[in-house]
């Protein structure tokens, strides 16, 4: 499983990028978190609002910032 944060690099950002690691090492799952601020990256992804979380190529989430309860239902 691949997770992307999107985002240009704000505390909210950085806030999503903790909880979604946060919920992958709770799960106890075997995935891949990484954190994208390439602008050009996120446009091509369609995201016009950050941050946002993808999960396997699939938007979970845009321009807010999930709490880690949440992801882990998205994600589990």
């Amino acid at each position: 499983m691949v997770i992307k944060v999107m985002g240009g690099g704000c505390k909210s950002c950085e806030k999503l990028h903790e909880y979604a690691k946060t919920a992958v090492e709770e799960l106890g799952i075997d995935a891949e978190v990484l954190y994208i601020t390439d602008m050009e990256e996120i446009m091509k992804a369609g995201i016009m609002s950050t941050p946002a979380l993808i999960v396997d190529d699939v938007v979970k989430a845009t321009g807010r910032v999930p709490k880690t309860k949440e992801i882990k239902k998205m994600i589990g």
